[in-house]
């Protein structure tokens, strides 16, 4: 069934299909007004795709059924991982007796089917899409409110996760937005704000003793990597930074596209920085711009046994029946073919400002509205 509201120039519309249908026709959750729409993949809640209308290519355009052995065949139904997914109870792998419980890496949002709820459309000047999914094994509930605002391109998510166990907890939260080609190249830039990180291929107790400063990280032999560039060689394969700002920031920028997209959010919400980069067939195949709770890829025995890095906690705590909440915001802007990327991102509550790196400092502004407060 597919469902419009409209309002004062906005739509808001719903798409939302059986689940007997073939792949193209997977239950979605689709968000739009007159400059960007966004699409919600419901078996696994990832946001698939992200759009400008004046700019047909989605940045977020990954699917981990790519990953799998049968790729070259349809892909099933089931609920699965695309372009910018959520990991929640944890990021990164689970431990062996986790394993035989039936746990796997990134927790359970991906793999259950996310549910759209009825109170949303239009309201206040914004267009809103709230959705829900029960993680049973981790005993958890996240419910995500997605809004935009007329003229602006800019999506404010917003996610509320509920412990629902009669016990205390700890668990971790990660944004997994993650950039393919054709906007993913040898010439695609990566910057951010992060500082100090480590890379996680050292060894444990102490990872961090060889420490980098973004945007350079080490190989296993010492040879120093630039990791606002992806070519033929993605080692090191995951390096973490914390961001010592307030805000923290992530983009990407595709001068041969013409396009950025970019992540803003609060760092009391989201402390670590996380980059996975990958490579098939000798050309960048997959970016990981990973903001979130924890900067330690490791279960969670690990986690509390190293407790923090750089001053930074690798865990969330959540007692029973409390309730946490997380937001983000994230944007696109237009960008001209020489474009060198981005030395700093600001904003206000009407406009996101971006600097470019170099000498030229030209600036690119992204019409916004208030994406921090209590909505």
């Amino acid at each position: 069934m597919s469902r419009a509201f409209r309002m004062v120039g906005i739509s808001f519309v719903f798409a939302l299909r059986a689940f007997s249908f073939s792949e193209e026709d997977r239950p979605t959750l689709k968000l739009e007004n007159d400059q960007a729409e966004v699409v919600v993949d419901l078996g696994g809640g990832s946001i698939s795709e992200y759009r400008l209308k004046a700019n047909s290519l989605n940045p977020l355009q990954w699917d981990s059924w790519s990953f799998n052995p049968r790729a070259n065949e349809e892909p099933p139904m089931d609920p699965r991982s695309m372009g910018h997914f959520l990991c929640l109870d944890r990021w990164g792998s689970a431990s062996e007796a986790e394993k035989a419980r039936g746990f796997t890496n990134h927790g359970e949002a991906t793999q259950v089917w996310w549910k759209a709820l009825p109170d949303s459309g239009t309201g206040d000047g914004k267009s809103i899409a709230r959705m829900r999914a029960e993680l049973p094994m981790a005993g958890i509930n996240v419910e995500r409110r997605a809004f935009m605002e007329s003229g602006s391109p800019v999506v404010v998510v917003k996610e509320i996760v509920t412990n629902n166990n009669p016990f205390g907890r700890i668990y971790n939260m990660v944004q997994h937005p993650t950039i393919g080609p054709p906007f993913l190249d040898g010439y695609t830039i990566v910057d951010s704000n992060g500082t100090r990180g480590f890379m996680q291929e050292r060894a444990m107790p102490n990872p961090e003793e060889t420490e980098s400063r973004w945007p350079r990280a080490f190989q296993m032999d010492g040879t120093e990597v630039d990791l606002r560039f992806l070519e033929d060689d993605p080692s090191p394969n995951v390096v973490s930074f914390i961001i010592e700002e307030e805000i923290g920031w992530v983009t990407a920028t595709s001068p041969e596209n013409g396009l950025l997209l970019g992540y803003i959010w609060k760092t009391e919400d989201y402390p670590w920085l996380n980059i996975w980069r990958h490579v098939k067939d000798g050309k960048p195949f997959a970016r990981g711009l990973e903001f979130g709770t924890s900067g330690l890829h490791r279960p969670g025995y690990d986690l509390v046994a190293k407790g923090r890095i750089f001053e930074r906690p690798l865990y969330r705590y959540i007692d029973a029946d409390e309730k946490q909440s997380f937001t983000y915001a994230m944007f696109l802007a237009e960008i001209p073919g020489d474009f060198t990327g981005v030395a700093s991102v600001a904003y206000t509550d009407s406009e996101i400002l971006i600097v470019e790196d170099g000498d030229r400092a030209r600036q690119v502004s992204v019409e916004t509205f208030d994406m921090f407060s209590d909505n």
